[in-house]
């Protein structure tokens, strides 16, 4: 899996305030929240897709006018960073904190059905808390809003149209997700808490025929077929009880027509893991499958591989970990918990990758509460529940906007609180 810092931050102080100060801090702020549910109900109501950003980016631009912040926009698309320092030296630590804001096409429309809204009005939020707080903290705050997280590829774009070059560089990064679990709840987990992925096209070649003749081809679709039996048998075999990895096979595309056997065929294939070594052994095992049996039905021609959609393991940080689950439940009390690892992935470790610098990621609860607890009295959650990309997947905004605000200024606060 991912190398992972083993040690605090670097620049960023070991002579803490308490976790449980910090709790005071959060319970006892100034700043003005009231415009949240506005600029909420705006993004959620006009989502946009990935990297058609532009009237979303503006609501974000012109929120961030009310702090005092140095904004630089446009990066890698529609891609914002504010910077708000404050007593703020070389030897003061800087940490940053990630939200995106695209939205999804589900059902036929467009829809922020994975709470990407919630994130970007909770990290405005959060610099709202920091911004009435400058008296209690030293350092640099970086708000990062990142595009097109659903395609995959948003932090990347922004990391190559120079973000490592526009901005501080920060001793530590932060994000958080809204999931399904009761509104309010804050999930942490040291170590591997998103799955890695990649999909891979396949194609397998044979040799066309008429369907009355099929002696004379070489079926690239029992093929295809015989591979989808045997992809799984990697897992089942070649995978031990204790690890963790799942192929889907997404698509098979094969032919045109009902009366000719064609001279292709097209799996594309979708995997998650915990473990990069563990993936790189099945990749293999994989292209050993495919390749006997294009073998076995006597193609003459080599199949072909194509990776694309590479997500990295989420991966956290023990002693980042550590120190921001104090500042949690010293918070949150009962409803800071630990976090179920998730098989969906995410693109936000690109973004610590960029500086070489350790990372928490944590998840949020949005469920509506009755609902959840209703389903959990009926042991009906998997079911009743509604999950990420789902149209229904609608946060309780009260609760959740409270905590993941909370919980990104507190997460903030862990490394620039004085």
């Amino acid at each position: 899996m991912p190398q992972q810092l083993d040690t605090a931050p670097a620049n960023v102080s070991r002579s803490q305030p308490s976790a449980q100060h910090i709790a005071d801090l959060l319970a006892t702020h100034t700043a003005d929240l009231s415009w949240q549910q506005a600029f909420y109900d705006v993004l959620h109501e006009h989502p946009e897709l990935s990297h058609q950003e532009e009237r979303t980016a503006g609501a974000i631009q012109s929120a961030l006018q009310r702090f005092d912040v140095e904004v630089t926009t446009d990066i890698g698309g529609h891609g914002i960073v504010a910077v708000m320092r404050n007593e703020a030296t070389s030897n003061t630590p800087t940490a940053l904190m990630r939200a995106d804001f695209d939205a999804l096409f589900v059902d036929g429309k467009n829809l922020h059905a994975c709470g990407h809204d919630m994130h970007t009005t909770a990290l405005l939020g959060a610099l709202a808390i920091l911004d009435s707080l400058r008296e209690h903290w030293a350092g640099t705050v970086i708000a990062l809003f990142q595009p097109a997280e659903e395609s995959s590829i948003g932090a990347k774009l922004m990391i190559e149209d120079g973000l490592v070059d526009k901005i501080p560089a920060p001793d530590v990064c932060l994000g958080q997700h809204v999931m399904p679990g009761r509104a309010g709840e804050v999930q942490t987990r040291r170590g591997p808490l998103m799955a890695g992925c990649d999909s891979i096209k396949v194609t397998i070649f044979g040799k066309s025929a008429h369907a009355s003749m099929p002696h004379k081809s070489i079926d690239p679709t029992y093929t295809a077929a015989m591979i989808v039996t045997r992809l799984q048998a990697i897992v089942g075999r070649e995978v031990a009880p204790d690890e963790f990895f799942v192929i889907s096979v997404g698509t098979l595309r094969s032919g045109d027509t009902n009366n000719i056997i064609p001279d292709r065929a097209e799996l594309v294939l979708n995997t998650r893991y915990y473990d990069e070594e563990l993936a790189e052994r099945v990749y293999a095992a994989l292209k050993r499958v495919v390749q006997a049996e294009v073998q076995a039905s006597g193609s003459t021609k080599e199949p072909e591989f194509h990776f694309y959609a590479h997500g990295e393991v989420v991966d956290n940080n023990e002693a980042v970990f550590d120190r921001v689950r104090g500042t949690f439940d010293a918070t949150f009390g009962e409803h800071s918990v630990t976090a179920q690892r998730s098989t969906v992935s995410e693109d936000f470790t690109y973004l610590p990758k960029a500086w070489n610098v350790p990372y928490l990621f944590w998840f949020v609860g949005s469920t509506p509460r009755q609902l959840w607890d209703e389903a959990a009295a009926r042991g009906t959650i998997d079911t009743d529940v509604p999950v990420n990309h789902q149209a229904n997947f609608v946060p309780e905004y009260e609760p959740t906007v409270h905590a993941t605000t909370l919980a990104g200024a507190g997460a903030l606060l862990s490394f620039v609180a004085i």
